[in-house]
This record gives C-alpha cells, sequence and structure tokens, in this order.
C-alpha cells in the first residue's frame, strides 16, 4: 500500500554546501533528504516526535536502508525541490521515495526504509507497528 500524499522541501544550495569542485558535496543530499522525511510528517499533521513519544510510543524515525540514484550534480545558488511522499506501508516500515529536482533537471532519487523506532524497558531501539493514526494522516490507501 502507498500514499497519495507528495510533500515538497525546498533548498537553497550555499556555498559551504559545495566542494572544492563547486558542486554540492553529496553528504549533504543526505543531510536534506532527512529534513524533507520529518517536513513530509509535519506537512501531513503529525505531531512533534517529543509529543507522539508521549501518546504513541514514536520516538522518531530511524533510517534502516537507504538507495539513491545521482543523475544530475548541484551547485551553490541551485534552488532544489525535494519531493516526498510513501511509497510503501509495511507492517513495522515503510518505504519513503524522494525526487530532488531543480527546475525540470531530475538531481537524484532515492528510496529509504525507516521504521517507527519505540524503546524497550532497558531503553534499547525497537521498531513498533506502524501506528495507524499517522499512517492515516500520511494518506495511507487501503
Amino acid at each position: 500500500m502507498s500514499s497519495s500524499l507528495e510533500v515538497i522541501y525546498s533548498v537553497r544550495v550555499e556555498f559551504g554546501d559545495c566542494d572544492p569542485a563547486g558542486i554540492v558535496w553529496f553528504p549533504n543530499f543526505f543531510r536534506w533528504i532527512d529534513a524533507a522525511s520529518r517536513h513530509f510528517f509535519m506537512q501531513c499533521g503529525v505531531p512533534r516526535w517529543e509529543e507522539t513519544a508521549k501518546t504513541l510510543g514514536v520516538i522518531g524515525t530511524p533510517l534502516v536502508d537507504t538507495h539513491t540514484r545521482f543523475v544530475a550534480s548541484a551547485s551553490y545558488g541551485d534552488e532544489l525541490s525535494i519531493a516526498t511522499r510513501v511509497a510503501e506501508w509495511r507492517h513495522k516500515s515503510f518505504v519513503q521515495a524522494y525526487r530532488v529536482m531543480r527546475g525540470e533537471t531530475l538531481i537524484l532519487e532515492c528510496e529509504e526504509v525507516r521504521i517507527f523506532g519505540g524503546r524497550r524497558e532497558d531503553g534499547s531501539l525497537c521498531a513498533l507497528p506502524v501506528p495507524a493514526e499517522i499512517a492515516r494522516l500520511c494518506g495511507r490507501e487501503v
């Protein structure tokens, strides 16, 4: 099952985001994608993780796998749009898909598998079943 919702997160590439060749240093894309992930949930109406920790036991959405395909480079001054959606809902994880664009130019595509993280009694991290309330807010199609 996927989500029909797509949320756009905008980034302006700054001089310090680039390497000596003048192109975006690749780890910055992962920083922006992580921000786009949280932005997606906020735009869908999901409360801050501090609140979901109290109400649902969800402390965040840790990353467990990622696959990225770089297509074009980006440089200082570029305005990038990161389109984010949930491509697949699973029992204890979900796949978020991202498209990073500069206007009509595809810069990269990325898919991440994330979990809804919680804590066991001993404090260690665990994957929780996808909360129905969050999936509903994020447009989960049944």
